[in-house]
């Protein structure tokens, strides 16, 4: 072979070589600032981003002394009180375990525990009649047996509690606001030494989770004073949650934006009656390394909007814990709608990591990212598009994800 020809094939392989190299180089730098993994939208990320210097700055005082953020970072949502057997309870918890996870955000549903009427825990559904506190012992027992922690959510109450029954819906606040405020002292007593962190109520902004009426911040901070005064005083070193307010930009009475609701609830008091704000911290269409900050534009680092909000309301000292962070895997080739954005299963196991990386590095206001979450009972909501955020499936077939959390924490402790 004529040696211009090999100098010439030599020198087209190693241009080959440099762009493709460059190519990668910039697409890991574009993703590292838009979330965006192909070209295009990296493209369109950037100029998005740019745009961001014409916005006024946050107030995100960095560098304060902030509460209840030196704590494990890694927790996770459980359904652990649909479990009917004892064994497969356990065997998630180990699971969880075994992954590094250190919290349990857990619900501990009212309807469920103070079923039949004010005062009644008695369980009388089937036979034989027991405590209605038996399975969430159980869980709790669990948790303690693992090395674990809980995040006990008090929400859902029972039909009693409404004059009407069910016509308010089932999340609805209860018309007397002091029997919620006894369920969670109740609660709080119960678990007194065992169970510390309590959230009150789950995304009070958005419709259904207020029942069917308006959203209310008012009612709802009203709730959470009452709240939070009853659990101090069945055990003044438990923790209050506020409730974590959906990510939306709604403006409708069923719904109403997160920015809003919470300048709303602090106008009514708020700030007196909770420890940690909570935020969701989904990504929906764009990865965990997305910077862009648009006010109507959800995206992971939302938060950073929530934490100027309560800088501005004087509460630069309480940390915020994300209640609720993962991206959606439903199939490309479902019917489903991609309500929640679309993943692959391999994406997710590369971003949720990275999740945890961002908020550790660059928000030293997070404390604890709870990961939505780890499986149902049964496969019976696989028609639904919010089924697929889970980490392992009703039969406990781990995904991805699962294994790529577990190898991360052990990296990161």
């Amino acid at each position: 072979m004529p040696k211009r020809l090999i100098a010439l094939i030599t020198c087209s392989l190693a241009l080959v070589l440099v762009v493709s190299y460059t190519a990668t180089r910039l697409q890991t730098w574009g993703f590292s600032l838009t979330g965006e993994e192909n070209y295009a939208s990296q493209l369109r990320g950037l100029w998005n981003l740019s745009g961001d210097i014409f916005r006024p700055r946050l107030d995100l005082r960095p560098d304060v002394p902030i509460s209840h953020v030196d704590v494990n970072p890694y927790g996770i949502n459980t359904f652990l009180e649909q479990e009917v057997e004892e064994v497969k309870r356990e065997r998630q918890v180990r699971l969880i375990s075994e992954a590094g996870f250190h919290w349990l955000r857990q619900e501990f549903p009212w309807y469920d525990i103070e079923i039949h009427g004010k005062g009644d825990f008695e369980d009388r559904r089937f036979e034989p009649v027991r405590s209605a506190w038996d399975k969430y012992d159980h869980i709790v027992t669990l948790s303690e047996k693992y090395g674990l922690e809980i995040i006990a959510r008090l929400s859902s109450p029972p039909i009693w509690t409404h004059i009407d029954g069910e016509a308010q819906g089932s999340f609805a606040p209860p018309d007397n606001i002091q029997d919620f405020t006894d369920y969670a002292a109740a609660v709080v007593d119960h678990y007194k030494g065992r169970v510390s962190y309590f959230q009150i109520w789950n995304e009070p902004n958005i419709y259904p989770e207020w029942g069917e009426t308006s959203v209310n911040p008012e009612a709802y901070t009203e709730l959470l004073c009452a709240t939070y005064a009853a659990i101090k005083s069945a055990n003044h070193q438990a923790v209050v949650l506020a409730g974590a307010l959906a990510p939306t930009s709604e403006l409708t009475g069923r719904d109403l934006n997160d920015f809003i609701f919470l300048e709303r609830m602090y106008a009514a008091g708020a700030g007196e009656c909770f420890d940690i704000m909570s935020v969701q911290g989904y990504g929906l269409w764009s990865g965990p390394t997305d910077h862009r900050m648009r006010p109507i534009v959800i995206n992971y680092g939302r938060n950073q909007f929530i934490r100027d909000i309560m800088v501005q309301n004087g509460d630069a000292h309480k940390a915020i814990w994300i209640s609720e962070m993962n991206w959606n895997t439903v199939p490309a080739g479902s019917l489903l709608p991609p309500t929640y954005g679309r993943v692959t299963l391999a994406e997710q196991a590369r971003w949720v990591p990275l999740a945890y990386d961002r908020a550790r590095r660059d928000w030293p206001w997070v404390g604890v990212i709870n990961f939505w979450f780890f499986k149902r009972a049964t496969d019976a909501e696989k028609d639904q598009t919010w089924y697929y955020f889970r980490m392992a499936e009703a039969d406990f077939a781990l995904l991805p994800v699962y294994y790529s959390m577990k190898a991360h924490i052990e990296d990161h402790p």
